[in-house]
């Protein structure tokens, strides 16, 4: 277990993970409070996939810039901007919902603002965190990382549905800002020693600094050039379109006709809660074709879809809940481990910002369309769809032959990559 956690030794690491888990707690009110507010307003599953979709549509779009930037700038610094503009949007959304001046309008102009912060945040605070820890430390940190802010998603989620059915929504889109606020505090103490992988001041060949077509086509390159990379991108492309559809705008629609908002707060949080297992797990777990069993894990995402679909039970979605969580943290452990393992780190947080735009490009498409769709097909039919799409890009990840021959470094094996610390520790 001391091995376990030995990335806690470094004062930087810390410092990231306890301002990713104080976003999380945020992270995981939000999407509770902001469906059920807009539930309140207009009782529109359609309405609501637009507001949840615009959010996301921002948010890929700006994916690229802030790869770029992150590969640029210091990324502690990013992440101090990112979380006071996303403090400001989430505490505007907050006061219009709880003075009942909230429109569907300004809730869409404020999602779409929030969505274009966060989109800076992703690519620097996955890149920072190789900068916080030795390269020999990078599976036990993803990890911990990774159970740090799950943990903190179970007590977001619950304590948004007991919000939410306590004292409404706006009061759980005030605790998202000031969760905002105080990550940003903890990002800014963040300091990491300048190395040969961290972002510098780059020149061109003809000497003058690389413009942003320059920057966004190397960091294409670099992406490109794997092509478990970018088939992986591309399978999770589909993957979490169909997921997002089904659980962000279907799952609250079948939780107010049913079990309320109290029940939908614990099916999130059993899904976070089987993160945290999947992490522990992680941390012990060392096989050494790590992409290969974390992505074959992700066909667990059917269940979900598959137990709303047939109308189960509150605790057997919460089962459902759980163990696709565990499953699914397999791959998420394995994927930033690879990605760290292999991608230049100076060009890193580009290759993530492709990663997200790959990712996450349809979901706004998918969050629109469901409502329409569940109306034309059913919702039963919808949920089917979503189920065996997972199923499928699981398989077609797994057949490519470098998803299943990539290996991870041992120890002996990083020892030459860095001979070095790159964080400052205490």
């Amino acid at each position: 277990m001391r091995t376990a956690l030995a990335p806690f030794r470094h004062r930087p690491f810390r410092l990231l993970v306890a301002g990713r888990a104080t976003n999380m707690i945020g992270n995981g009110v939000a999407p509770i409070a902001l469906a059920f507010a807009v539930l309140g307003i207009t009782g529109s599953v359609t309405q609501l996939g637009l507001v949840v979709a615009v959010r996301t549509l921002f948010n890929v779009v700006f994916l690229l810039f802030g790869g770029v930037l992150a590969d640029r700038l210091p990324r502690s610094l990013v992440l101090v901007g990112s979380s006071a503009l996303s403090a400001l949007s989430q505490g505007a959304a907050a006061t219009l919902v709880l003075t009942h001046q909230a429109t569907i309008p300004r809730l869409l102009v404020l999602s779409a603002l929030n969505g274009t912060f966060a989109a800076f945040a992703l690519p620097a605070s996955s890149a920072l965190l190789p900068q916080t820890i030795p390269a020999d430390e990078r599976q036990q940190g993803n990890a911990l990382n990774r159970m740090a802010a799950n943990t903190a998603m179970i007590a977001g989620g619950a304590l948004g549905g007991l919000v939410v059915a306590g004292v409404g929504p706006g009061w759980g889109l005030a605790i998202d800002a000031t969760t905002f606020a105080l990550a940003g505090v903890l990002f800014a103490c963040v300091r990491v020693a300048s190395s040969a992988g961290a972002p510098t001041a780059r020149t061109t060949p003809a000497g003058g600094k690389p413009g942003l077509l320059h920057e966004l086509r190397e960091g294409w390159q670099e992406f490109a050039s794997r092509r478990w990379v970018w088939s992986i991108v591309l399978g999770f492309g589909f993957l979490n379109a169909a997921f997002s559809g089904a659980i962000q705008v279907l799952g609250p629609s079948i939780a107010k006709a049913s079990f309320g908002s109290g029940g939908w707060g614990l099916v999130l949080s059993s899904e976070t809660v089987g993160l945290v297992v999947g992490g522990v797990i992680g941390l012990r777990l060392r096989p050494r074709r790590l992409l290969l069993v974390g992505t074959a894990c992700m066909a667990a995402d059917m269940l979900l879809p598959s137990a709303l679909a047939f109308g189960m039970p509150l605790p057997v979605l919460i089962g459902c809940g759980l163990l696709a969580g565990a499953c699914v943290e397999q791959f998420a452990i394995a994927w930033e481990t690879s990605l760290q393992q292999e991608i230049p780190e100076d060009r890193l947080a580009r290759v993530y910002s492709y990663d997200a735009l790959g990712s996450f490009a349809i979901i706004p498409v998918a969050q629109a369309a469901v409502g329409p769709l569940s109306s034309a097909l059913g919702v039963r039919a919808t949920l089917l769809c979503a189920a065996g799409t997972a199923l499928v890009c699981t398989a077609g990840m797994v057949a490519v032959p470098e998803v299943r021959a990539l290996r991870v470094r041992r120890p002996e094996e990083t020892a030459t990559e860095t001979e070095s610390v790159t964080a400052v520790t205490a």
